[in-house]
């Protein structure tokens, strides 16, 4: 996307539509030099474009000014009441400092002028899953997809609420489903495996928890997991292993992964017992 768009912007170095997008991709590789001089240069070209405070607000963003980055989002959407696409980023720079009523209010109001920009169905899902309402979440994920039914990120989130709902072998499906239109999606791989080893298939969840583990080697979540399974297969010591791994990569999670790591000595001591 991040080439396509470098192209585009070489074809047309004038162009104003679809800025906001490319912001919110340099936004996701965290190319912050790229995006400041993208709202430079925006701001030259024209000040009073919805697109111009939306690249502004993602800029901010980046560097963590919240309040400075929703200020230009809800100034985006004063130059245009129409700009569904700045309520949405509004709404998930509130959702990620958990103000989720004013998230609510803004995916709501993306809704209200394009009941078809499935970015804000996908909005209402993410808040609904956060606070366990695992049905709603279920509903504004399905939603988004009967818009954009190619969407691996999606199909992983109907997945997650599906297995938090307890719907493990639903589950499993979609997340396939991501995993087959994104081979690189980890978090769908992570969370097929945890409904795999839920509906006690380890050998199956472990097999999935190997796969990841050459996709994001460094991720001390696949670890843990794996540990657990390890366990779950009376493979103490590959458990141990996996466990001591992911403390070596995550020394924050120490608490939790030392809790792990007792519990699995005490079980193999009663076991010798």
């Amino acid at each position: 996307a991040e080439a396509a768009f470098r192209r585009c912007r070489q074809l047309e170095p004038h162009r104003l539509g679809g800025m906001e997008i490319y912001s919110t991709v340099l936004w996701f590789l965290k190319r912050e030099h790229e995006l400041c001089y993208l709202a430079q240069e925006m701001v030259a070209l024209d000040r009073l474009a919805p697109q111009t405070w939306c690249v502004l607000g993602n800029c901010f963003s980046l560097q963590r000014e919240f309040e400075t980055a929703i200020k230009f989002f809800h100034r985006a959407v004063q130059v245009d009441t129409s700009f569904t696409y700045a309520y949405t980023l509004a709404g998930h720079e509130h959702v990620s400092n958990e103000a989720f009523e004013k998230a609510m209010a803004s995916f709501r109001d993306a809704l209200r002028y394009d009941d078809r920009h499935y970015n804000a169905w996908y909005g209402l899902g993410t808040i609904y899953l956060k606070q366990e309402k695992y049905q709603l979440a279920e509903y504004h994920f399905r939603r988004a997809l009967a818009i954009n039914p190619w969407n691996s990120v999606l199909h992983c989130y109907l997945g997650m609420a599906l297995l938090s709902g307890g719907a493990c072998e639903e589950a499993i499906t979609v997340l396939q489903r991501a995993i087959d239109m994104d081979s690189m999606n980890p978090l769908a791989r992570l969370r097929k495996a945890m409904a795999l080893s839920h509906l006690q298939q380890n050998d199956e969840a472990l097999a999935e928890l190997m796969s990841l583990q050459q996709l994001a080697p460094r991720e001390s979540t696949v670890h843990v997991q794996m540990g657990k399974v390890q366990k779950k297969l009376g493979k103490w010591h590959d458990a141990l292993a996996s466990f001591n791994h992911a403390l070596d990569l995550d020394p924050k999670s120490g608490n939790m992964i030392k809790a792990l790591i007792d519990k699995l000595q005490m079980a193999d001591m009663m076991e010798d017992e």
